[in-house]
């Protein structure tokens, strides 16, 4: 599983099970470490992830800082926890002193869902008050995953982080600008606009037409542009149904059993194929790990063939199974209370890959 599939999968998984997080500590250990280990670094190496991070304040000592990611011995980001349904707002202080006090220059306030990335863009080893970057892992977009993958231990790089800070940072801060000004014009709002389309003196009564006028104006054009991403949307895709149509005419194969007939590729199974490959994933190239789906189940399949088949996913009835192939093809089933319960099989998982890639050795492929 690649990084996108992977932070993708667990901004899925939080999503689904927040409401059972009753605790702070939980809510470390179901989401926090899972999200530092999706960026590369090993939680269980403490000079790689240093839990409770002392991070003294002059007079007063033991004050520790929840996790510390370390390169080469020293710090290179903080990371303050909160439980998940808190709000991160009152906790900036507490990591302002913290990062006063160590030679780190990104420090990270979440709550496992919430994710606020600060620098010292102002004043050097002075955090800013506000964050450069931030976003919701149950909310995620491509953007938000580049900006991430920066973060990701292999491609880590102080410089090339801060140089696009800056622009992050000012960036949010125009759109939120940009977003109050357009639900409630301000007077210089409202003037920058009257002034080139008004030939009159700009009166108080002017301004009161005007500012209704350039609240009424925006909402009409992001309307408009709303409408021609959608035609414009939906303009390919009549193009798209056009050509289907004419390569329909043609003779098709009729989907073979093996393959099984087209059907809709469900969130469950899509969230159920993507553990699978991360399970998989140290064991072999996450591109060899393919699925096939049916109406009844979803294959699992090594090299995309239908007689290498990793395992199936009964996914469709009141009860959720994952099934396992022996050599005689019979098969056996196992329930699944959840769909992390998938992660329960991952040695019967390795041992029936490892069965399938010695096939492939024999064969000489």
């Amino acid at each position: 599983m690649d990084f996108s599939d992977q932070i993708r999968a667990l901004g899925e998984r939080i999503a689904r099970m927040k409401e059972s997080i009753a605790t702070e500590e939980a809510t470390k250990t179901a989401f926090v470490m899972p999200f530092l280990a999706a960026l590369g670094y090993d939680v269980f190496n403490p000079f790689e992830v240093v839990p409770e991070f002392i991070a003294d304040l002059g007079l007063k000592k033991g004050e520790k800082v929840d996790y510390c990611i370390q390169k080469d011995n020293q710090p290179i980001i903080i990371i303050e926890c909160k439980h998940w349904s808190e709000k991160l707002d009152p906790h900036t202080t507490q990591l302002f002193r913290y990062f006063h006090v160590t030679s780190t220059r990104f420090a990270l306030l979440t709550n496992g869902i919430r994710y606020r990335f600060y620098s010292d863009l102002l004043e050097p080893n002075k955090m800013d008050e506000k964050p450069f970057w931030e976003f919701d892992i149950t909310d995620l977009n491509d953007a938000v995953i580049a900006e991430l993958k920066k973060f990701h231990k292999s491609a880590f790089n102080v410089e090339q982080i801060l140089s696009t800070a800056s622009e992050l940072k000012y960036t949010k801060g125009v759109k939120e600008l940009l977003a109050a000004e357009l639900k409630e014009p301000s007077v210089d709002f409202v003037r920058l606009f009257a002034k080139q389309v008004y030939p009159g003196m700009l009166n108080a009564k002017a301004m009161e037409q005007f500012t209704g006028i350039v609240r009424k104006s925006s909402h009409q054009l992001i309307n408009e542009m709303i409408s021609d991403r959608l035609k414009s949307a939906l303009a390919k895709e009549n193009e798209l149904v056009e050509i289907q149509t004419v390569v329909s005419a043609a003779p098709i194969e009729t989907p073979s059993e093996a393959t099984g007939p087209r059907t809709e590729f469900t969130d469950e199974e899509r969230e159920s194929y993507l553990i699978v490959k991360s399970i998989l994933r140290p064991k072999v190239d996450a591109q060899r790990i393919v699925y096939r789906d049916t109406q009844s189940y979803l294959n699992v399949l090594l090299d995309d063939n239908i007689r290498k088949t990793v395992c199936r996913l009964w996914l469709n009835g009141s009860k959720k199974y994952i099934g396992f192939l022996d050599a005689d093809k019979k098969e056996t089933r196992y329930e699944l209370a959840t769909l992390d319960t998938i992660y329960d099989h991952a040695d019967k998982l390795f041992s029936t890959l490892e069965v399938l890639d010695n096939k492939l050795a024999k064969a000489g492929v």
